[in-house]
C-alpha cells in the first residue's frame, strides 16, 4: 500500500520491523506449520501526517471467536475502565434515557459498570468468546464489526446514542471513513465519540516499538485525529493524557460547531508542534533508536546465554510478538514465557515459538533473569513477584532503553 487510508495522500515508510505473525495467534506445539506472516512496516502520510501500517492484515485473521485478550485480566485496567464508566455517566450520559455504545467492548468490563447504573447500553465486538463473557456479566452485546451498516442498524433498532466509546480499538480499524459515516448516523446531534488509543508521542519518547503490531493500524496524534475528524464533519474538542498501556490519549470528538474545544486541545497541539512529533526527521530518529534497542537487547541475551544464565519472559502480550520476531528471540535465548491467560498456556508464542506457561511455573524454580514483555504492567507484576527479586532474580526491560533491574 502506498496511499494513506485516511486521505489517500502519499505514504513514506520510515520503519521496517520485518516478517511478523499475527500477534495474538498462539499455535499449539503441533500446529506451527502454515503460520500467517506479513511485513510489518510503518509509514507517514505526507498530506495529513497520519502514521499507519504499510500493509493491512485482514480483520478476520485478528478478531475472531478465539481472540485471547481479556480487558479484565489486569486489576489496573479493571479499575481504569470502572473509573472511565463513572466519568462518562457523570459527564455525558446525563440526559433522559441515555444510551451508551462501546466499539470493541471485549469482555464487558466498562459496560458492566454502565449497566449496573441502570443505563441503556450496547457493546459491539466481533470476537464471540469475549462477547459471551461480557454477556455473562449482564452486558448487551452485538457480535459484529463496527462499520456504517452496523451503526445504522443499531440506530434503527435502539435509537441514537449519547456516547460512543472505544478503548484500544479505533486504532485497529483501517476503514475509518465507514466508521465516521456510522457515527454520524448513530450519535445524537450533541453526542460524542470518546476513544483512547496508544499515543505516538509516548511511543517515540519511550522507543516502545512493540506498540507496533498487526492489530494497531494507526498511531494517532492530536493533529492527525483533528485532521481525520474534520474530514468527516467532526471536531476534536478535548484530550486527556492517560498512563495506561504505556501512554495513551483519550480523545473526545463532537460534530463541527457543537462544542467549543477545551484549552487542552490547543496545548497538546502546541506541544506536538514544538516536538516536531510527526516530522520525518523525528520518525527517522525513532527508527534508529529502535534498531539500537534491538542490537542491545540481543547482545545482552546472547551474553547471558554464554554465561549459562537462565532467562525467561513474563507476559505473553500481543506486542511481545513484535519484539521476539524483530529481534530473533526464540527458545534458545528465552526458554519460556509466563502468562495468566489460560487460552495461551500450553501454546507457543507467535512466530518465535517460545513455550507459554502459567505464572505459577515462574517460581519452579525462579530464573536468573526475566524479560518483562508486559512492561506496561511493571508495577503490578513486580509487586506480585517480589519473591523473584528476593531470590536474586533480575528484571530485563527494553523501554525506553535496554536495562536491568
Amino acid at each position: 500500500m502506498s496511499n494513506c487510508r485516511v486521505c489517500a495522500g502519499p505514504l513514506t515508510e520510515f520503519l521496517d520491523l520485518g516478517r511478523q505473525p499475527n500477534s495474538d495467534a498462539f499455535p499449539r506445539p503441533d500446529e506451527t506449520d502454515g503460520e500467517f506472516f506479513f511485513r510489518l512496516a510503518v509509514g507517514r502520510c505526507g498530506t495529513c501526517t497520519t502514521v499507519q501500517l504499510m500493509e493491512e492484515v485482514p480483520r478476520e485473521r485478528m478478531f475472531h471467536r478465539d481472540y485471547p485478550y481479556h480487558s479484565s485480566g489486569s486489576s489496573v485496567m479493571r479499575e481504569h475502565f470502572e473509573n472511565t464508566a463513572h466519568r462518562l455517566l457523570a459527564t455525558e450520559a446525563t440526559g433522559p434515557d441515555p444510551f451508551v455504545v462501546e466499539i470493541g467492548c471485549n469482555d464487558g468490563v466498562m459496560l458492566a459498570t454502565v449497566g449496573e447504573a441502570g443505563v441503556r447500553h450496547l457493546g459491539v465486538d466481533p470476537s464471540q468468546g469475549v462477547a459471551d463473557e461480557a454477556r455473562s456479566k449482564g452486558v448487551r452485546v452485538r457480535t459484529a464489526f463496527f462499520e456504517e451498516a452496523t451503526a445504522r442498524d443499531i440506530a434503527a433498532a435502539e435509537g441514537r446514542a449519547d456516547v460512543v466509546y472505544a478503548a484500544n480499538t479505533l486504532c485497529h480499524i483501517p476503514y475509518l471513513d465507514s466508521v465516521f459515516r456510522g457515527l454520524d448516523a448513530l450519535l445524537k446531534p450533541d453526542g460524542v465519540l470518546v476513544f483512547e488509543d496508544p499515543y505516538l508521542g509516548d511511543i517515540v519518547e519511550r522507543t516502545s516499538f512493540d506498540q507496533i503490531y498487526d492489530e494497531h493500524f494507526y498511531f494517532f496524534t492530536a493533529r492527525s485525529v483533528r485532521n481525520t475528524a474534520r474530514r468527516h464533519g467532526f471536531e476534536l474538542v478535548d484530550v486527556l493524557r492517560l498512563p495506561v498501556h504505556g501512554g495513551e490519549v483519550r480523545y473526545t470528538l463532537a460534530r463541527l460547531g457543537a462544542r467549543v474545544p477545551k484549552p487542552a486541545v490547543a496545548e497538546l497541539l502546541a506541544e506536538e508542534e514544538s516536538r516536531a512529533l510527526a516530522a520525518p526527521a523525528t520518525l527517522e530518529r525513532f527508527a534508529a533508536d529502535v534498531r539500537r534497542t534491538r542490537d542491545e537487547l540481543v547482545t545482552l541475551l546472547t551474553g547471558l546465554r554464554a554465561q549459562g544464565r537462565r532467562v525467561v519472559a513474563y507476559g505473553a502480550t500481543a506486542k511481545s510478538a513484535t519484539v521476539a520476531n524483530y529481534c530473533g528471540i526464540g527458545p534458545e535465548l528465552v526458554s519460556s514465557v509466563h502468562d495468566t491467560t489460560p487460552a495461551k498456556q500450553g501454546r507457543l508464542t507467535p512466530g518465535s515459538h517460545i513455550p507459554v506457561h502459567p505464572p505459577e511455573a515462574f517460581a519452579d524454580p525462579y530464573p536468573d533473569y526475566a524479560l518483562l514483555f508486559a512492561w506496561n504492567h511493571a508495577e503490578e507484576i513486580m509487586s506480585k513477584e517480589q519473591e523473584f527479586r528476593a531470590s536474586g532474580g533480575k528484571w530485563i526491560l527494553y523501554t525506553p532503553t535496554v536495562h536491568v533491574l
